[in-house]
């Protein structure tokens, strides 16, 4: 008996996050610095005797058995797995048989680490190689964007498709509907500085990601001065981002992500509530440099830059809020996908 494996790294996002959310990188073009953790989305499929797909999300406890077809209702029930088949089915047509897909998430979905997004790339991996679809990294990317944004019509932005698909630190660029990737060449020693001072916390909440981005939106096509202001100076922070790290630069990390906390702020509300006010001006007194919500804001995950021997006091007061440290390392890789045989 085969079964297939793959997984998808999460990722960090550095610089930028926003500015590669339609319309805004369509008019103005945007610009995103970001990098894959060892933190991971998994997909497995084995195949079945019986003329049945089951799809189960065992970190969600949420399982569904289908009578083999080819395509199922979008219907709020595990449409990520849905909607990957479905779209593939409709392009490849590949040999119809039964099999069970299992999928696990190392972070919770609404975490801000791009987790759907990656899990759609993982999924996507474990059926190219099931079928044998040949997919090159940069149609995955696509097809991942395109089957969450346009198929399943989910709000978001495009750079967690690529930060999964490629791996490593990425200097993404969004322009007239493509998307061009940079890979960043960081010396080895900044990135274990960088895995050293830079503190990844779980605020133990997760939030609506897809209201924010719905709004970040809205305030884009009305014109809201404000929000686009904000939007043009996080893509200002990126550039900034991207010569930081390729030039060895540390001490300027924190209050680089300072500058970016502030604007970010300014793009849609909600962004930041009371709660995570407090445990970023906490963390600050700590001894923090500077800090940034991950994803679109609201709750989820914050990375904090603790310059010198900082670090464990910041980490402490972070604690003292009630939610998690998450151990990490950045990884070169990105989507992984192979095949094992058991008796």
């Amino acid at each position: 008996m085969t079964t297939i494996f793959s997984k998808a790294p999460l990722r960090i996002g550095l610089a930028g996050g926003g500015t590669d959310v339609s319309p805004y990188c369509d008019l103005y073009g945007g610009v995103v610095v970001n990098a894959a953790i060892s933190l991971y989305t998994h997909t497995s499929i084995l195949k079945s005797e019986h003329p049945t797909i089951t799809f189960d999300a065992t970190d969600r406890n949420e399982k569904h058995v289908f009578p083999l077809a080819e395509s199922y209702p979008i219907d709020g029930n595990l449409d990520l797995h849905k909607g990957v088949y479905n779209r593939l089915r409709k392009d490849f047509n590949p040999p119809m048989f039964g099999f069970h897909l299992m999928t696990f998430s190392d972070a919770p979905a609404g975490s801000g680490l791009g987790t759907s997004s990656t899990l759609v790339v993982a999924i996507i991996g474990a059926f190219n190689e099931l079928w044998q679809l040949q997919l090159s990294k940069e149609q995955i990317a696509q097809y991942a964007f395109d089957i969450e944004r346009n198929d399943l019509h989910f709000s978001g932005g495009r750079q967690d498709q690529y930060a999964a698909t490629y791996g490593g630190f990425n200097y993404l660029e969004f322009e007239n509907g493509e998307v061009k990737v940079n890979p960043l060449q960081i010396a080895d020693s900044f990135k274990q500085s960088m895995e050293q001072n830079l503190v990844l916390y779980f605020t133990d909440t997760s939030r609506n990601s897809a209201a924010i981005i719905d709004e970040q939106v809205k305030n884009v096509i009305e014109h809201n001065e404000k929000s686009i202001d904000a939007m043009h100076h996080l893509k200002e922070q990126a550039i900034l981002m991207k010569d930081l790290l390729e030039n060895d630069q540390p001490d300027d990390l924190g209050p680089l992500l300072h500058f970016g906390f502030n604007h970010k702020k300014n793009m849609a509300a909600n962004i930041t509530n009371p709660r995570i006010d407090a445990i970023y001006s906490a963390a600050l007194l700590a001894g923090a440099s500077g800090g940034k919500i991950s994803g679109a804001g609201g709750g989820g995950f914050m990375v904090f830059y603790c310059p010198d021997n900082t670090k464990d006091a910041v980490c402490n007061t972070l604690l003292s809020f009630g939610g998690k440290i998450r151990p990490y390392t950045f990884v070169d890789k990105g989507l992984e996908s192979w095949s094992k045989s058991f008796d």
